[in-house]
């Protein structure tokens, strides 16, 4: 399938890495955004991204041709760039309000065949396929940050996905070094559900003042092996993102397990979103 062409809505973290991935994989990507400046700060970050990679390739493997996986990837502001893709990600905002727009936007440019997965954390899938008159060419592809060193993606099933757009899916991330892992669609899907409630209840932490935000990491990292704590996780994903899921997933639950920390409500509304903005739980500045 490296012939085939992939379209990328929207060039943030989670866009630049999906771009990242496939490229290196032989693919042709379309990244799109609503500037050129965004896209002038992706290509550098995807530059800077693709370098780094080298310090953990295995000794065997071909270092990285910075030139030949950058020349398969074509940067544009206008939609209509990915009218002739083969298979659409879209990684916009994690609102509703912004993902309906776009989607309605794609409905009308993309051809029959095209199938399209939205890289969502908390949105329904099957939502999202209303949107189109063929709902079954719809699904969600949850990636995971960093995008480029995760082996694994939550694959969503949404109400009328079919078994075709499912395969053509696992083919297309297979292709790309990826496992993908069939999940059900329902809010959280499997991996933010438990992953939400960790962070959440980490923040909590801090603001009982259990234990400084270095220690509570530490002990994740030191104590359960994880590679990042769940505030450096926090800072990662973005405040605001990881807020506005854990406001999705009280809202569809009506769990207060899922209620959102004050304050991580007080840290998104004083604009510390992580690494994004140079600031959250801890400083990048």
């Amino acid at each position: 399938m490296s012939g085939t062409t992939i379209g990328v809505i929207g060039a943030g973290v989670m866009g630049i890495g999906i771009a990242e991935c496939f490229a290196k994989a032989g693919y042709k990507i379309i990244l799109i955004d609503l500037s050129d400046a965004i896209l002038k700060e992706a290509r550098k970050r995807l530059e800077m991204s693709i370098g780094f990679s080298r310090l953990f390739q295995k000794k065997e493997e071909p270092a990285p041709d910075l030139k030949e996986i950058m020349e398969k990837i074509t940067f544009s502001t206008d939609y209509d760039d990915v009218r002739s893709a083969d298979f659409l990600i879209e990684n916009v905002t994690e609102k509703w309000e912004i993902k309906e727009e776009v989607h309605r936007k794609l409905e009308q440019i993309l051809q029959p065949g095209c199938k399209v997965a939205a890289n969502t954390s908390a949105i329904s899938i099957t939502r999202i396929g209303s949107i189109y008159s063929d709902p079954s060419r719809v699904l969600g592809m949850h990636f995971m940050n960093p995008v480029p060193m995760k082996p694994a993606v939550e694959v969503i099933k949404g109400y009328h996905t079919s078994e075709e757009t499912i395969a053509e899916a696992n083919a297309l991330l297979n292709g790309a070094g990826k496992e993908g892992i069939i999940v059900n669609d329902v809010p959280g899907f499997v991996s933010n559900r438990v992953l939400m409630l960790t962070i959440n209840e980490a923040i909590f932490e801090v603001q009982d003042g259990v234990a400084s935000v270095e220690d509570i990491d530490r002990i994740f990292k030191l104590c359960f092996g994880h590679k990042m704590g769940p505030l450096e996780t926090c800072d990662l994903i973005g405040l605001d993102t990881i807020l506005y899921s854990l406001e999705v997933l009280f809202d569809s639950y009506k769990d207060t397990k899922f209620r959102p920390c004050p304050l991580l409500q007080k840290m998104v509304d004083a604009g510390l979103h992580g690494r994004k903005s140079g600031k959250g739980f801890y400083s990048y500045e």
